[in-house]
């Protein structure tokens, strides 16, 4: 394992070939209904049905979030690359997903009965908003017929935000789904990018309430055996979208102090079997941490951490196997637009 690395001075870039690499995963998956990872409740027997039945838009991938996020994928790569390889297909696939009429019915899936109303809280809300945001942000007539279909759902999933977040007590602090404050950093830049200044001031509101007293995060303590998110460094990453530049210099050096002193020993975490839909989450984690230490500010070892666990995992991602294939590409992407973000 590589020891922890020096000062970075180069920027990780995405090249054209390995953007048709990575979106050969998603186009692989968002039509591909088996095998899929069903979180329904069944409440009466009209509720058992085939995923797609339920979810026209988001039934590939293995599960509704990482299908959404599949999207978000392919709608990132051809907003970045106009030679992407797979461009032609990559749109009628989408056209044909990305209908009104489908995401109507995906509304209908929340009020199925009363156990999904918090269907995906609030990892896969998080996605739908991101997906929705990157729509937003691109002039494709195409792109914007997209996002005026995925309103309703978009509109529903801000709404459940707000309704929700006054009533979390304490924050969830594990290295999976339901990580609270993942959830409200991609809601947040939503809210931000769309103008939603209500759902704003209630994700501000209430991540100050639940993390702005935290201090000396056990950092060493990470990773979890199934982690594919940095407990500590989701929460570093929420907190400086919503504390001045001046409070969080102060806030996150009290919250990892040995990071910001470059005394950080965190490496990139081993898998050893990807075809273990669990173990395979950590080369999610390596991209996770990733994309959070990218945007640190006023940190000099931070971009060299970040290349090197994205760079430890991006070879590996594509071995063939379903497990981790439908849904890395995802993250990888996600790290390559927050390295280029903060470069700029």
């Amino acid at each position: 394992m590589p020891g922890t690395p020096q000062k970075s001075s180069t920027t990780v870039q995405l090249s054209l070939e390995e953007a048709n690499r990575l979106a050969q995963l998603p186009l692989d998956c968002i039509q591909q209904p088996l095998p899929y990872k069903s979180g329904i409740v069944i409440a009466q027997a009209s509720d058992l049905a085939m995923p797609i039945e339920h979810h026209p838009a988001f039934y590939g991938c293995f599960d509704w979030h990482s299908a959404v996020h599949g999207h978000w994928s392919l709608i990132y790569l051809l907003k970045e690359f106009s030679e992407l390889k797979d461009k032609e297909v990559i749109m009628s696939k989408l056209g044909e997903n990305l209908t009104k009429e489908n995401i109507l019915q995906e509304v209908d899936y929340f009020s199925l009965n009363k156990q999904t109303k918090s269907f995906e809280r609030t990892y896969g809300w998080a996605w739908l908003l991101k997906l929705s945001e990157e729509l937003y942000t691109w002039d494709h007539p195409q792109a914007q017929k997209w996002h005026k279909n995925l309103q309703p759902l978009t509109e529903h999933i801000a709404q459940a935000y707000q309704d929700f977040l006054p009533k979390l007590v304490y924050p969830i602090r594990v290295g999976e789904h339901t990580n609270t404050a993942f959830g409200l950093v991609f809601a947040l830049d939503y809210a931000r990018t769309v103008g939603n200044t209500g759902l704003e001031a209630s994700i501000k509101k209430h991540a100050l309430r639940l993390y702005k007293a935290d201090r000396d995060c056990p950092i060493t303590w990470e990773p979890s055996g199934y982690d594919f998110l940095s407990p500590c460094l989701q929460e570093m990453d929420l907190m400086q979208k919503v504390l001045s530049q001046t409070e969080f210099a102060d806030w996150s050096k009290a919250f990892l102090p040995a990071l910001f002193k470059g005394e950080s020993t965190m490496k990139p975490a081993e898998v050893l079997d990807r075809s273990d839909g669990k173990l395979v989450h950590l080369d999610g984690l390596n991209f996770s941490r990733a994309w959070c230490l990218y945007s640190v500010k006023d940190c000099n070892s931070c971009r060299a951490i970040a290349d090197q666990h994205l760079n430890f995992s991006l070879p590996k991602i594509t071995d063939g196997d379903y497990a981790g294939g439908h849904w890395l590409a995802s993250f990888a992407l996600y790290a390559f637009k927050c390295s280029k973000e903060s470069a700029e």
